[in-house]
Formats: structure tokens, C-alpha cells, sequence
């Protein structure tokens, strides 16, 4: 393991200097080509084969081992689209550059020695959607893995700079997204149509009436509401998103079918016509013990056990937990980096020290090396 520090430290100006190419490409999810290009060359030149897919640029990387069975680390690749200064653009404000530069190098420093297991390096698109990790589940990057991690930026006020946690907590999150259709009228005569606003009006009341029985947190709220274009006009439609969040899966199941009786509900009440689908479902996270152990041991050991946060509660969501959700029985955890990030994940002015990723890219790598001394 020195000598694996040791390559990390001599490649500090290469690793920041591919973060800051990284930033630089920013684009958004199902789009990453340049920036899956650029990842696929520095694999390639040390001596990776890659293996890509049709109709997104998710990657595939592998150090052959003595046996089949694989240990996997995943990587996300996509940016958001925002507004900065007046101007929608790509922007790097969940840290996904710095994910993707500390995989890669945990990548280069690990081929240097020969292991038990194969490891496979998972570069993944899309994340942002929600739809990323499926369609690499559904490419076969799951195929024989025991055990899988990943590490995710953390804003100053969850982890401090220099510290990090064995496990990020995400909740489950999703979205409905409806149109409601009543019937246009004159304003002057309202008796003559349906408002769908008021109809919206309603839907957000019962939505705050909401109970589950459930000790864990939740919550359900309309985030858009788009309807009108006159003020003498009571319109024919009107198109609402509502949010849901909760801390299990099993809320989230409860949260989504109340969701959905309430706006049933409604429509029959108001006499209009209620459209609507689920969208962009993100599971929770399920800690799992024999995973936080090893993270556990790989972070006190690259930064000392006073630097050791024992969790990360984020309210919120990560399709990373996609892949438990999908092969529970895998052996699974999400590191937690501090960073020094501020003001939040998602800010288009987002910021952090970046000489982290340098302890963050040690860290994964001494997890790899612990996780193949197990018998899975």
C-alpha cells in the first residue's frame, strides 16, 4: 500500500490537472461523450481494455485477477444543466469530475499489482436522471460482483475537510408529473368552465394532509405549477411536479401510493381529468455492515482514526442504490468525502478544496486492496 501512496503522491499535478480537464467538459446526462473519451484514453495508454456500449457512453474497465469473482467500484460521469449568470449550461456542481478523477486513478495506481479478485472500474452515465445505473446493471456491470463501492463529495456542513464517513444515508426520492384538464372559459363567466387551478389548488392541500405510518422521515410537495396565459382567461390545463422524499424504501412505496389515491381523489371531486406518471425514482440506501467495516478500516487508515465521521445522513438521493436495490444480497457502501465544499451540492457556484481527491483517490484504492483480501 506505501508503494500505491507513493504512485498517488508522485501523480498529484497529473490527478488535479484531470480533474480540472474533467470540470472543464462538463456535459450533461446521456450526452458525456468528450468526457467519456477522455476517461477511455488514460485507461487505454495504461494498458486497459475498455469495453463500451451502444447508445450511451457508459464504461467498463477490468484488472484480471486470480479468481472470477469480482470486486467493482462505480464512477459518475454527468453534469448538470443550469443557470449561471443568466445562461443555461453544463455545469460540475454535484462533483461528479471529482468522482470520475478519483476512480480513474484508484484505476492506474491498482494496476500495478496482481490481486485475488478481477476489479472492475464502472464509469456510468446519467446519474442525474436517475437512469444511469439501471442501464449499466442492464449492460452486465453487476455480472459476478460480491462487492461494490463508490465515494461521493460532501458538502461542509455533513463532513468536515480532511474527514470522511464510512456510508452516506440517502433517502429514496421521486417525482409525479400530471396535467389537469377542465374547462376554458371567459373569466367574466366562470360558471361556463372548470378551473384546473383550482383543482392544483386542492391537490396541494391534500398533499400536506398526507399521513404515513411510518417512523421515518418524509415529505410530498408541489415544486411546479404551470397554467394560463391571460388574466381574463380561466385556462383548459394545468401541468404540476410534485416531489417525494422519504428515508426507506418502504415509505417511499407507502408516500407514492398515497400520492396517487389523493390525486384520484381530487380529479373525481373537481369533475376534471387528472393525467399522471411516476418519474425519476431514486431508492434509498440500506447500510450494510460488513461493507461500512471495510470503509471504516481504509479511512483510518489513510487519515488517522480521529478523521473517521461514523455516517453521512443526506436527505438526498443517489441511483447508485440502484445496484443494491437490484442484487441485495451484494456487499455494498458509499464513502462520504469531505472536502470542504460549500455552499451545497447542486449550487451553480459549488466549490471545494481540491487537493481532497488526492486522499479521497488513496482511500478507495486501500479499500479495493482490503476488499480483495476477503473471501466473499
Amino acid at each position: 500500500m506505501v508503494l500505491l501512496e507513493n504512485y498517488i503522491d508522485t501523480e498529484r499535478k497529473q490527478i488535479l490537472d484531470t480533474y480540472k480537464d474533467l470540470h472543464e467538459l462538463a456535459e450533461p446526462s446521456w450526452k458525456e461523450e468528450k468526457t467519456s473519451l477522455y476517461v477511455r484514453r488514460k485507461l487505454e495508454v495504461a494498458g486497459f481494455d475498455v469495453q463500451t456500449f451502444h447508445g450511451h457512453y457508459g464504461l467498463i474497465a477490468e484488472i484480471k485477477g486470480e479468481s472470477n469473482e469480482v470486486i467493482a467500484i462505480r464512477a459518475d460521469m454527468d453534469a448538470l444543466l443550469q443557470e449561471i449568470d443568466g445562461v443555461v449550461q453544463a455545469n460540475h456542481s454535484c462533483g461528479h469530475d471529482g468522482h470520475s478523477t478519483m476512480v480513474l486513478y484508484a484505476a492506474l495506481a491498482l494496476a500495478k499489482i496482481k490481486h485475488r479478485h478481477t476489479i472492475r472500474f464502472i464509469f456510468q452515465p446519467a446519474e442525474e436522471k436517475a437512469e444511469g445505473a439501471l442501464k449499466m446493471i442492464e449492460e452486465g456491470a453487476l455480472s459476478n460482483v460480491k462487492f461494490l463501492c463508490g465515494i461521493h463529495l460532501r458538502p461542509a456542513f455533513e463532513v468536515a475537510n480532511g474527514m470522511a464517513a464510512p456510508v452516506i444515508l440517502h433517502g429514496a426520492s421521486s417525482c409525479i408529473r400530471g396535467t389537469i384538464k377542465g374547462t376554458p372559459a371567459h373569466a367574466a363567466r366562470p360558471e361556463e368552465g372548470n378551473n384546473p387551478i383550482e383543482a392544483a389548488a386542492l391537490l396541494v392541500q391534500a398533499f400536506q394532509k398526507i399521513r404515513l405510518e411510518t417512523d421515518v422521515p418524509y415529505s410530498i410537495k408541489m415544486t411546479e405549477l404551470h397554467c394560463g396565459e391571460a388574466s381574463n382567461l380561466i385556462p383548459e390545463t394545468a401541468r404540476f411536479t410534485v416531489d417525494l422524499r422519504a428515508k426507506s424504501n418502504e415509505a417511499m412505496m407507502l408516500l407514492i401510493e398515497e400520492a396517487q389515491q389523493t390525486i384520484q381523489s381530487i380529479e373525481e371531486g373537481t369533475n376534471t381529468k387528472i393525467e399522471f406518471q411516476q418519474d425519476s425514482y431514486s431508492p434509498a440506501a440500506v447500510r450494510n455492515e460488513s461493507a461500512v467495516k471495510l470503509a471504516e478500516e481504509a479511512i483510518k487508515s489513510v487519515l488517522g482514526e480521529e478523521c473517521l465521521v461514523p455516517m453521512c445522513d443526506s436527505p438526498g438521493a443517489e441511483d447508485f442504490h440502484f445496484y443494491t436495490l437490484k442484487q441485495p444480497e451484494m456487499v455494498a457502501t458509499m464513502i462520504g468525502l469531505g472536502c470542504g465544499l460549500e455552499p451545497g451540492l447542486h449550487h451553480p457556484k459549488m466549490k471545494f478544496d481540491n487537493t481532497a481527491l488526492l486522499y479521497g483517490t488513496k482511500i478507495l484504492t486501500r479499500l479495493l486492496l482490503e476488499a480483495d483480501k476477503q473471501t466473499w
